[in-house]
């Protein structure tokens, strides 16, 4: 099965009140997940970096059952995407432990997946659970 996966973080005040949504389709754009997480108060770019980390962390743990073959990776985080692709070095201190965390994760999954950045236009359930998350504070 492929799967087609759609992150977004947000922050409220860089660094601010921060959360992240996901979601992820089957084939036929039936969820088979979604959360909406707040994560306390970090930047913009560590709750996109979270989300990610959220939706390869749930990959991780149902790649055998749900024989995924392929991985669609969407976000509206062109500078994330860019540094996963090694387009973009990264440089900033505080993305450097949870970039090496991704790059684990996404070394686990024995499925090939491919990381686009998509524009925020496609990528609206994911920004509402994010905003969701950022909403509740908790």
């Amino acid at each position: 099965m492929n799967i087609n996966v759609y992150t977004d973080g947000g922050s409220r005040g860089n660094p601010g009140h921060s959360g992240y949504g996901l979601v992820v389709y089957d084939d036929d754009q039936k969820i088979l997940f979604q959360e909406s997480k707040y994560i306390g108060i970090k930047t913009n770019n560590e709750a996109e970096y979270s989300g990610l980390i959220g939706a390869l962390t749930w990959i991780n743990n149902n790649q055998d059952s749900l024989k995924i073959s392929k991985i669609n990776f969407n976000s509206d985080s062109q500078l994330m995407i860019r540094q996963l692709l090694g387009l973009y070095k990264v440089k900033a201190p505080n993305l450097i432990p949870i970039f090496h965390k991704a790059k684990d994760l996404i070394n686990s999954i024995s499925s090939p997946i491919i990381f686009k950045d998509v524009r925020r236009d496609f990528n609206k359930l994911a920004d509402q659970l994010a905003n969701e998350a950022m909403d509740r504070k908790t």
